[in-house]
Order: C-alpha cells, then sequence, then structure tokens
C-alpha cells in the first residue's frame, strides 16, 4: 500500500472531492484519480461512491481512512526525526485545542516555539469539545491536542496519553452593576441570574451544568451563542452572566464585567493528550515547552 495514495484518499476527504484534493496537492486530478483507482484495485473494493461531482467514502473507506491518517502521521514523524539528526530545522506541527485555551496558554506556548523553531509551521484546529480533541489524535488528523483532561471523553482511552500541565479556575464574569459581596458567587445564587452560555456539550457549558446539578438547580440559559467572542459584549451588554476560564475573565474586569469567583470553586485539568506513539521532534520540543513553562 502506497503512502501516496492513502495521501490521495485523505485529501479527498478533507477537502470534498477530487479536483479540490488535487489543487491543495499539487498534482494533476487524473494523476490523482489513478492512484486512488490504482488503490482500489489493490484492495479489491471500491472506497468513494462517485456521484456526480460529489463523492462519499464507502464503508471501506471509511474502515480505512483512520488507518490512513495514522500511517501518514508516523511516517511524517519518521521523515521529522531523519530530518532532526541531519540539523533540518523544519516541518509541520499540528495541535488541536479547545477554543478557551486558544488564547492562554496556547497563544503564549506557540509564540515561544516558533522563536526557538522558526522553520516549524504550527496549524492549529479548534474542536468545541474535549473529547473531539482527543478523537482527532487518536485519528491523526493532529498529533497534539490541548484540551481539559477533567470532562468526558477529555482524554479517555489507552491507546492517548494524557499529561496534567495546570489547574485553570474558572470565575462567573456578570454584567456592569451585579453585587457580589466580597467577590464570591454562591453557586446556588446562579438559580435566580440568566445566564450566557455556549451550546450543551461544549467543555465549559458542561463544566457549568455539572457544579449546577450538584448544587440541585438548573441552568436558566438567556442566550445560547456557539460564537464565543461574542460572550463577553452579551456581558457587558446586560444579557446575563457567563462563565470564563481565568485568563479571560482578567480581561473582562478590566473592560467592566464584574468577576466573581464561585463558591465552591470551578476549576478545570488542562493538559496536552498525544498518541502512545513516538513523538515528532516539533511535538517533542512543543511539548518540553509546555511542561517548562506550565508546571515550573
Amino acid at each position: 500500500m502506497d503512502l501516496r495514495q492513502l495521501e490521495y484518499v485523505v485529501a479527498v476527504v478533507d477537502h470534498g472531492g477530487f479536483t479540490r484534493a488535487a489543487d491543495a496537492l499539487l498534482v494533476a486530478q487524473p494523476s490523482l484519480s489513478q492512484g486512488v483507482r490504482t488503490l482500489e484495485a489493490e484492495l479489491g473494493v471500491p472506497l468513494f461512491h462517485r456521484l456526480g461531482r460529489r463523492v462519499e467514502l464507502t464503508s471501506a473507506g471509511e474502515a480505512l481512512l483512520e488507518p490512513a491518517r495514522r500511517m501518514l502521521r508516523d511516517a511524517a514523524t519518521a521523515r521529522a526525526a531523519v530530518a532532526e539528526v541531519a540539523g533540518v530545522a523544519a516541518g509541520r506541527l499540528d495541535i488541536a485545542a479547545l477554543p478557551t485555551l486558544a488564547v492562554d496558554p496556547l497563544a503564549p506556548l506557540v509564540g515561544a516555539f516558533r522563536s526557538a523553531h522558526p522553520g516549524v509551521a504550527v496549524h492549529v484546529t479548534e474542536p468545541e469539545e474535549g473529547g473531539a480533541v482527543g478523537d482527532m489524535v487518536r485519528s491523526g488528523r493532529v498529533e497534539l491536542g490541548l484540551t481539559d483532561l477533567s470532562s468526558p471523553g477529555g482524554a479517555a482511552g489507552d491507546d492517548l496519553v494524557a499529561e496534567p500541565l495546570l489547574e485553570q479556575d474558572v470565575f462567573a464574569v456578570c454584567p456592569p452593576g451585579t453585587k457580589v459581596p466580597r467577590g464570591r458567587l454562591p453557586v446556588g445564587r446562579l438559580e435566580d441570574m440568566p445566564l450566557v452560555a455556549t451550546p450543551p456539550g461544549t467543555s465549559t457549558r458542561r463544566l457549568v451544568d455539572a457544579a449546577l446539578a450538584s448544587a440541585g438547580i438548573e441552568a436558566r440559559v438567556a442566550v445560547e451563542i456557539s460564537h464565543r467572542e461574542a460572550i463577553l459584549p452579551l456581558v457587558l451588554a446586560g444579557a446575563g452572566t457567563s462563565f470564563l476560564p481565568e485568563p479571560l475573565a482578567e480581561e473582562a474586569a478590566r473592560r467592566g464585567a464584574v468577576v466573581a469567583r464561585l463558591d465552591p470553586p470551578l476549576a478545570r485539568t488542562i493538559g496536552l493528550v498525544h498518541r502512545n506513539a513516538p513523538l515528532s521532534p516539533a511535538a517533542r520540543a512543543f511539548a518540553d515547552l509546555a511542561r517548562e513553562r506550565l508546571t515550573s
């Protein structure tokens, strides 16, 4: 089974068609199509349903996709290891991170990493759910994941290695003028407060729902929104109270929101996940940097 053929299959899936896949890989479309047909002949099964201009994976294609991603990821790791011995500081590092972690701690880590390794391009994907981060690492779509290890599915499975890095507090962020004695907000008081929240299943929403359930109350969601950048403007406009990790809560306070520590406190464990397999030199260097910066 040729790695180039597997790359063609994965590209067709990721880019939604043969022509777009060929454009992305900088190969002629007939060459890519022939490569896929040759692989199908070798396997004895079709990998795609050709539906006019649209293609869909067959059940055999679905079965092949994840192993193909892992094989391509492992091959890239091997090439990078050889390049490291040869003194070549180049390549690509793929990371998945929850959106609430992309600003902090990921952005400073990526900045420091790029300063130390300017030849390595970093590509960041932001799935909404902690479980999705683990799934992307497991499938080989990315090499490293930065996620909430305390959320359901955050690092599930013996095939993943999870390394805790820091505990991150989550604060209530209230509209200007909200009265919060001594800067502490009992969780029970949230029963009477309209909330601005992300959809069910997202990392912070799961954390908050669990805290409310432990107090025997249900969230009174006034505004549910997926666009995270709109949460703080909604809070500042008086739409309701929301919940942000400490670095974002500090920025909210500077912009006029009333920030309070919940009682009992709300916290999450942030860490790296990767497959139980050798890391590429770039991923290994990034993991070392994260340990140095976040666990010291």
